[in-house]
């Protein structure tokens, strides 16, 4: 079912993520923080609605470290399912998750890399891609959570393409750019200089770039900063820490994760659960209110418009 034009404003689902991490502190200081310009239904334990703590437990949350695993994936996990299926039937526009932890998921039998696998599981099996924003600075990564030794295997011309194909369509369509600029960045140093430190770019990137328009393979020691310059839209990066990295130092906590391909636009904070520092009421949420505030504006342009 297709977002209804008739809400006056967007509205958001909103997870709370694992109860014993900083989620809820977050959650509640970013909406505390100014109002949205978009009503919020915030996901509480076991998919109910309304589910924010008390305001005498705002930045204590009612979990600690070492409570049961399993109990705490279950929970963060049923909201996740309960959030994406309300955006599924159109009663939200978009939805935003609280930071889980990936152990916890796996220990209560769910089997996903992270978030953005599960997401494109309960959207109907979709193709996806993840992306991390900084302000003006996009980076998408071909490859997730996975050993650095199995990267080079795992980059193929194919999945860059596919990465490629799926970020120039949530650009346009979402960010409202109508001719996106992508640009590839090279998994070896120097983009292999000429075959003399891998053949990966010259074998694997440069024909998925040339397909899909885009600059490059250009070196990671770079190519950030022509998009940070404003030269490129989006930058395709072959695996996770050297686009992460980039992402975080270009804006450590405000940077965003959203998840491309899914039918409704899904955004994150770039950050963990903290456990070390969760209950101690001293968690930033600068990059939750990042979230909810770049889901507010993808809904805007994923809403179809109410007729005039």
């Amino acid at each position: 079912m297709a977002p209804s034009p008739s809400r006056a404003r967007p509205r958001l689902a909103v997870t709370l993520g694992d109860p014993r991490g900083i989620g809820p502190e977050v959650v509640a200081k970013a909406l505390a923080a100014g109002p949205l310009q978009a009503d919020v239904l915030v996901i509480g334990a076991d998919g109910q609605v309304g589910g924010m703590p008390a305001k005498s437990r705002i930045g204590v949350g009612p979990w600690h470290a070492e409570d049961d695993e399993h109990a705490a994936g279950r929970l963060a996990a049923v909201a996740v399912e309960r959030a994406a299926q309300l955006a599924r039937v159109g009663e939200v526009d978009a939805i935003v998750t609280g930071p889980t932890h990936k152990h916890a998921l796996h220990a209560a039998g769910y089997h996903y890399p992270g978030l953005t696998e599960f997401l494109a599981h309960l959207a109907g099996d979709v193709e996806v891609a993840m992306m991390l924003a900084a302000g003006s600075l996009r980076v998408v990564l071909v490859t997730t959570h996975i050993p650095l030794r199995d990267v080079p295997g795992a980059v193929t011309a194919e999945r860059v393409i596919t990465a490629g194909r799926i970020t120039s369509a949530a650009l346009k369509h979402w960010w409202g750019i109508p001719r996106p600029r992508l640009a590839v960045c090279a998994i070896n140093p120097h983009a292999g200089e000429g075959g003399l430190f891998g053949d990966e770019d010259e074998r694997v990137l440069a024909p998925a770039a040339h397909a899909l328009d885009a600059a490059g393979p250009l070196p990671a020691d770079t190519v950030f900063v022509k998009a940070l310059r404003g030269e490129f839209d989006a930058v395709l990066t072959p695996y996770h820490d050297v686009g992460m990295t980039a992402v975080k130092v270009a804006g450590f906590g405000k940077g965003v994760n959203v998840t491309l391909g899914l039918p409704f636009p899904r955004t994150a904070p770039d950050h963990g659960t903290a456990f070390d520092i969760a209950g101690r009421n001293i968690a930033d949420p600068g990059s939750m209110r990042a979230a909810l505030e770049l889901a507010v504006q993808l809904a805007g342009k994923a809403r179809p418009k109410a007729p005039e």
